[in-house]
């Protein structure tokens, strides 16, 4: 896979697969979600390798380092060996991950608005008994 000397912000967070398209990309960048190099910038800033990125996304964090700029966008399985996260970014991201699944799994069970098929037919079972 060949590697160019530089790459626009936005089509490398895209073809990393962080984002599904290049306008959610650019927008994270514009938002401030994405620090290159521990400042925030915009989303046409290029990208070398080497560069150090910080990426926020769905309540998680990234601390990477650009390993490849690739000419197109590769399946997750190769866009993964883009980048290295940190040890440290790694293990705060897992901590994150364990919180939030917690937080889901006591969070109530939705007990307002129309029944759904399967309570409805629950509801029908109870009423003939």
């Amino acid at each position: 896979m060949p590697d160019t000397d530089r790459m626009r912000l936005d089509k490398w967070l895209w073809a990393a697969r962080f984002y599904k398209t290049r306008k959610l990309a650019a927008e994270a960048v514009a938002g401030g979600k994405v620090h290159l190099n521990g400042q925030r910038t915009k989303p046409g800033k290029e990208v070398r390798c080497g560069s150090r990125l910080n990426i926020s996304k769905g309540g998680l964090e990234w601390d990477i380092e650009v390993l490849v700029l690739p000419r197109q966008r590769r399946p997750a399985s190769e866009a993964k060996d883009f980048w290295r996260e940190s040890e440290q970014s790694r293990e705060s991201r897992e901590k994150q991950l364990a919180l939030l699944r917690a937080a889901r799994a006591s969070a109530p069970i939705r007990t307002e608005g129309r029944p759904s098929k399967k309570d409805r037919r629950l509801i029908h079972r109870f009423k003939q008994q």
